[in-house]
């Protein structure tokens, strides 16, 4: 936000510097309509040290004499555009991240991209937006729009480019993950395939979404109602309660390798969410679903189960299979 404010500070000095032709000597030297001249005055007293006051006045100087459409009008006008442009990407975080006003910021947002379809602090911002739109206000309208702007911001961030200001996020690191972790968390009911490539990015990085257990939630779901359920579905159809097939016993080892992924996802899951009590709810029903997995893999033992937890987040993440 401080970088933002002095890029639109330096944006506004430039633009006075090139037009410092047009000062209220000349203009009283153009007409004596001595309200036309404070008017002006106080529109160029306010340019450097106070650009919002100037902007008032502007916009009151075009409401009245903007129809001149002489060089002065001209001037303020081209003035308050850019005070308007460089205003709106001031607003956005605040929305989002002070006022939760997500249909608000994507209007916003989506006026921002207009005038700079490739301005990435916006893309990121939007981007995780719908993400907490969801996951807090149970709000899925800005999924689709968050997605793409998301996406975009992965693929700039990749290529090298960097925002005016990475806040809320602490880095690059951490804006890469919480923006695969955003699109993961979107895309887990409709595309869960590709939500497990994002949520095996963002765990790339050494942020704080590895201690959380929703990240693994996320991971188990996605491998559980994705590979899981077509390869289970695949098995049952063509290999339950027949002999057994050199193809089919190679469909229940890739089923099997599933399995461990889930397992692996769960006991993740809930040793980050320890004793926490805001996750012990959550955290029950993962056990639940851990300890069917785990006996079915384990001829329905439960042995060695608790020491898998306990190990769980001191071990490297498995690849996708």
């Amino acid at each position: 936000m401080g970088r933002l404010l002095r890029i639109f500070a330096v944006a506004l000095f430039v633009m006075c510097f090139s037009a410092g032709v047009l000062n209220t000597t000349a203009l009283g030297q153009e007409t004596d309509d001595q309200v036309k001249i404070d008017m002006y005055k106080k529109f160029t007293d306010n340019r450097i040290p106070n650009p919002r006051a100037a902007y008032l006045a502007g916009k009151d100087y075009l409401a009245k004499y903007g129809k001149d459409n002489d060089q002065y009008s001209k001037y303020i006008s081209q003035w308050v555009g850019l005070f308007e442009r460089e205003d709106r990407k001031l607003r956005l975080p605040a929305l989002i991240y002070n006022d939760k006003k997500y249909a608000e910021a994507y209007k916003l947002g989506a006026q921002i991209l207009a005038d700079e379809p490739d301005y990435l602090k916006a893309q990121i911002d939007l981007g995780y937006a719908g993400f907490v739109a969801a996951t807090t206000a149970k709000n899925e309208s800005f999924n689709a729009d968050a997605i793409n702007y998301a996406r975009q911001a992965i693929q700039a961030l990749e290529a090298g480019k960097t925002p005016t200001d990475w806040a809320p996020f602490k880095g690059k690191d951490d804006t890469l993950a919480y923006l695969n972790i955003s699109v993961a968390a979107l895309t887990l009911k409709s595309a869960p395939d590709q939500a497990i490539d994002h949520i095996l990015k963002a765990t790339q990085f050494e942020t704080d979404l590895k201690k959380t257990p929703s990240t693994y939630f996320y991971l188990a779901y996605a491998y559980e109602s994705g590979p899981y359920r077509s390869l289970s579905t695949a098995y049952q159809t063509q290999c339950a309660g027949k002999d057994e097939s050199a193809a089919c016993k190679a469909a229940l080892e890739k089923l099997n390798l599933i399995i461990d992924r889930i397992i692996e996802a769960y006991s993740r899951a809930v040793a980050a969410a320890g004793s926490d009590p805001k996750n012990q709810q959550a955290k029950a029903g993962w056990m639940t679903t851990l300890t069917n997995f785990y006996k079915y893999r384990h001829a329905d033992s439960d042995a060695g189960l608790n020491e898998l937890i306990a190990a769980a987040l001191s071990k490297p993440i498995p690849p996708k299979p």
